[in-house]
């Protein structure tokens, strides 16, 4: 039955890809099947779905989930308040004025606004709304402005403190914790801090080549960009965004701040703004509340189907599958390690990053992480795989969703020749930390100094996880045979 468990995965993607319904009713289809095959063939009870109440309880203990309908509003409301507007207009207004720096600004401007947008997708369509048109303006060709959308939407994938990184942390908390268990080792469980820290290194690095690419790709443009008018309110307001960005950012990624508190503050600050401008009135704000929770609501109806079909795959035997062909891989570390990213990235082409943090790595991760004890590591080459990924002609998804949002869509051999310098540097950039894994220690907690440090997983809490993990051991034939 272990081989079933790949059938409904492979059938979760297909369905994803070709039926248009939302992710979590294909994943509740999924397992529903899978149910029905485990049941009539004896390979486990019914008494053992009696798991899942408990995993859902404790799935909803976390405090990290917080973070979820706090991101999704700030995203929101960056959406509907003219900060990103105000923000390219003070780039534009700062940087030389030379057909390179419109690029330059919408890259920029990603990078800002990439880590509170909650989403790929949504940081597709700010930018898109944002500097596609300016860049059009400026007579940036459309092969150029694709690019450039779909690189600079995807750098909140990595730039601490992005709502992926942090639930990407709370799957490797679930997933070191087993790797500790299992081994005996010694290791201090990781948590959300480690995982920014690990990032910093690499994902300064990847911005500054997006820079570079993006001034290089722009000196091809014909004219010098127009003068940006900024009003004194465009530049206060430009400049106290940009302040408060830097402080969350900065403060979430050095440790001085903790991600759900400084997202909230954000979330409030911005809401307080809006409402005190009269820009979040009526009809607006009615919207603005009916799509956060919309949102949100979508976010926690995946998480639970997710936890739900990643259950069966558990009774079905696929996570000791999955398990014996990570231990089965030769080599050391690195052949390991990105035989699983390759196992990622190729699920990225289907499924977008909140559904691979659900349903893939919950499966992949554990086994991966008792065999490679560098858990930082594997964060940061996860990261860089699924942006990576994202990016990847023809079905990358922000590519695909650039290509859906900006009309009429530029051919696309000319976007691929534009995306191509950013997968490379892309591409280098995870070679680089793949063969030096010391980059991402630069700024481990036991070295760098933060002014409110990162606390210890309790044994307590470790035990928590475990049982989030596997089925409560009734007494039954299964457990005996050594079914979770």
């Amino acid at each position: 039955m272990e081989w079933v468990g790949f059938a409904l995965l492979l059938a979760v993607g297909a369905g994803i890809l070709f039926t248009g319904l939302p992710a979590f009713i294909v994943l509740i289809m999924a397992a529903s099947i899978g149910t029905v095959i485990g049941l009539a063939s004896g390979t486990f009870s019914l008494a053992l779905l009696g798991a899942l109440p408990g995993r859902l309880i404790n799935l909803f203990e976390s405090d990290l989930l917080q973070a979820l309908p706090l991101y999704v509003t700030m995203g929101l409301l960056l959406d509907r308040l003219p900060v990103a507007d105000a923000l390219y207009r003070a780039s534009m207004a700062i940087l030389p004025r030379k057909p390179s720096s419109p690029m330059v600004s919408g890259m920029l401007l990603g990078a800002l606004l990439g880590p509170m947008n909650g989403s790929v997708g949504a940081s597709v369509l700010g930018l898109a709304r944002v500097v596609a048109p300016r860049l059009a303006a400026e007579g940036v060709p459309a092969a150029k402005r694709e690019a450039l959308v779909a690189v600079a939407s995807t750098l909140g994938v990595l730039v601490p403190p992005s709502l992926v990184l942090i639930l990407l942390s709370d799957a490797l908390l679930n997933a070191h914790t087993f790797a500790v268990t299992q081994t005996g080792r010694s290791d201090r469980v990781v948590n959300t801090q480690d995982v920014f820290h690990a990032a910093l290194v690499p994902a300064g690095l990847f911005m500054l080549l997006c820079l570079i690419l993006a001034w290089f790709s722009g000196r091809g443009v014909t004219g010098l960009p127009r003068h940006e008018k900024l009003t004194r309110g465009q530049g206060l307001l430009a400049g106290f965004s940009l302040l408060a960005l830097l402080l969350l950012l900065g403060g979430v990624a050095t440790g001085y701040f903790y991600a759900v508190e400084a997202a909230a503050v954000g979330a409030f600050a911005l809401l307080t703004a809006g409402i005190v401008t009269g820009r979040l009135r009526g009809p607006v704000m009615r919207s603005l509340l009916h799509d956060a929770m919309a949102v949100t609501g979508a976010l926690f109806s995946l998480l639970l189907a997710a936890t739900t079909f990643t259950l069966i795959l558990r009774l079905l035997g696929t996570d000791r599958l999955v398990s014996d062909l990570v231990s089965g891989i030769p080599g050391g570390d690195i052949p390991a390690t990105t035989a699983v990213l390759a196992v990622i990235g190729l699920c990225a082409f289907v499924l977008d990053a909140f559904e691979i943090i659900f349903v893939i790595l919950p499966i992949v991760l554990p086994p991966l992480l008792v065999r490679v004890a560098d858990v930082r590591w594997v964060a940061v080459l996860v990261l860089l795989t699924l942006q990576s990924s994202f990016l990847l002609p023809p079905f990358g998804y922000a590519l695909m969703m650039v290509r859906g949002a900006l009309k009429p869509a530029a051919p696309f051999r000319p976007v691929v020749r534009a995306l191509a310098p950013f997968l490379v540097a892309q591409w280098l950039l995870l070679a680089l930390v793949l063969l030096l894994p010391q980059l991402v220690h630069i700024f481990d907690q036991d070295t760098a100094i933060t002014r409110a440090p990162a606390q210890a997983v309790s044994k307590e809490e470790i035990d928590k996880r475990l049982n989030e993990m596997v089925a409560p051991p009734p007494s039954e034939p299964e457990i005996a045979a050594g079914r979770p």
